[in-house]
């Protein structure tokens, strides 16, 4: 075969190709398009030859126009690209991950006709390859930070701050409302820890009167009081040469807070009923959901106390502050239930699913995973609905369902006229235009579900 022959049939020949090809002229239109590409992006032939190269929203693209120095984009200028990460818009509104290369394609005179791209479709590999990281996470437990669960940045940070916190010997104070998984950040520092081979011990402090934790906390002696049959060793004393976890500091009578504090600055206390000071080596963890600040301003906690205990804080965000934390928790107690219980459960159907994104959670984690059990022993099989929810949700399913009823002709349009310009903005990009509105990615996806907004219909 000659080359005029193969030149003949370089049209078809292109066709034949798995990976997708666009041709560019150098203003940015778009010249020539093969199958592939028309199947990766929903577009025709027609619809795109002729147009600009824009139309596929390629975020690496963006970022290459901006830096093209006169040109139509930084390729026309540096000559090249390499396999480049990028996501190009689709004729339905989603968006494919892809890998491009690039080159320009010059005449015998040394000048830019056009130039080249191609793409190479890895959609479903990186979702095959995430379902893997995700699987593989919750098998071996990387999805946990010591029992704790979250991916969102506020989480990572607090992770961040434990591990630090583990490597000194300061006390540290964990806030945060109930059910955000205070003692398991508190268990997290003592494993991380220097002193992770000595003892761990915790007490609830609010769970006792004055003499009974006073006894729990430093022991007493024979005789000390009625029904003090025999000599106890108290927490502090147990947990020499380890760290001592204290729940609900913030609920320990003002009486109790002095001899605390004595502890703290003199290692040293005396069993109930003895006068004898005993020397402790322990390393103070604390916490509490009440505001120790306004309770030190109204008298009820100390404060020379408070400015010892608080000297590393790690504040728990509450679960409706990190909505994208959610499908991981709930994926994480399932497997969790399916390997205690033998059932399979699948996990919420979609709107299960929705409903908890949109559930305030005021029992955060520790509600989560509640319902979750709740469901769990009412569904037999397949997927969880609302129907096997406890009460409490499911009236916040039917409040919101005639929240939504009332409210259906009479939209919020300022948020959504800001969120369609910031959608028009950034091309369709629900990552970029939640950074420009000041919210999280799945924010931006419910208000879109909210309004009923199409990608696709985006000027």
């Amino acid at each position: 075969m000659q080359e005029s022959d193969i030149n003949r049939f370089l049209k078809e020949i292109v066709n034949t190709m798995n990976e997708a090809i666009t041709i560019i002229s150098p203003d940015g239109a778009i010249l020539m398009v093969n199958r592939a590409m028309e199947e990766i992006t929903g577009y025709t032939r027609e619809e795109l030859i002729g147009n600009s190269c824009s139309i596929f929203n390629c975020d690496a693209c963006e970022e290459a126009r901006a830096q093209a120095d006169g040109r139509w984009c930084k390729l026309f200028h540096v000559g090249h690209f390499r396999r480049q990460p990028c996501s190009i818009l689709q004729k339905n509104g989603f968006y494919a991950q892809v890998l491009k290369n690039a080159s320009l394609l010059e005449d015998g005179q040394g000048n830019v006709v056009a130039a080249v791209e191609t793409f190479t479709d890895v959609t479903a590999i990186r979702e095959r390859d995430e379902r893997i990281k995700q699987l593989s996470r919750l098998l071996d437990g990387r999805t946990t930070f010591h029992g704790l669960v979250g991916e969102s940045a506020k989480m990572q940070k607090v992770f961040e701050i434990i591990e630090k916190a583990a490597q000194s010997e300061a006390p540290v104070s964990i806030f945060g409302e109930t059910g955000t998984g205070k003692e398991l950040v508190a268990r997290a520092i003592h494993d991380l820890g220097s002193r992770r081979t000595g003892p761990y011990i915790q007490l609830n402090c609010a769970a006792l009167n004055d003499s009974l934790l006073e006894s729990e906390l430093f022991g007493h002696v024979k005789g000390a009081f009625t029904g003090a049959h025999v000599h106890r060793k108290g927490r502090f004393e147990a947990a020499d040469g380890g760290d001592i976890f204290l729940d609900e500091i913030g609920d320990i009578p003002l009486s109790m807070q002095v001899k605390l504090l004595r502890v703290l600055e003199t290692k040293q206390f005396e069993r109930v009923g003895d006068l004898r000071p005993i020397n402790t080596d322990v390393r103070i963890i604390t916490a509490t959901n009440r505001d120790l600040d306004r309770l030190a301003a109204e008298g009820k906690f100390r404060e020379d106390l408070f400015f010892r205990i608080n000297i590393i804080p790690i504040h728990l965000p509450p679960l409706r502050e990190r909505p994208e934390d959610i499908p991981l928790l709930v994926d994480h107690f399932i497997h969790l239930l399916r390997e205690a219980g033998g059932k399979q459960v699948s996990g919420p159907d979609s709107q299960t699913m929705d409903l908890f994104m949109k559930y305030h959670w005021p029992g955060n984690v520790r509600e989560l995973r509640g319902a979750l059990e709740y469901a769990f022993v009412l569904a037999d099989q397949g997927t969880i609905t609302s129907d096997h929810l406890p009460v409490r949700i499911k009236s916040f399913l039917q409040r919101r369902e005639c929240v939504v009823q009332d409210t259906a002709q009479a939209p919020d349009s300022t948020e959504k006229t800001a969120l369609l310009e910031a959608l028009a903005k950034c091309g369709g990009n629900q990552t970029r235009a939640a950074r420009m509105l000041g919210v999280n990615r799945v924010t931006v996806w419910h208000r879109m579900k909210k309004y009923g907004i199409d990608l696709r219909d985006l000027p």
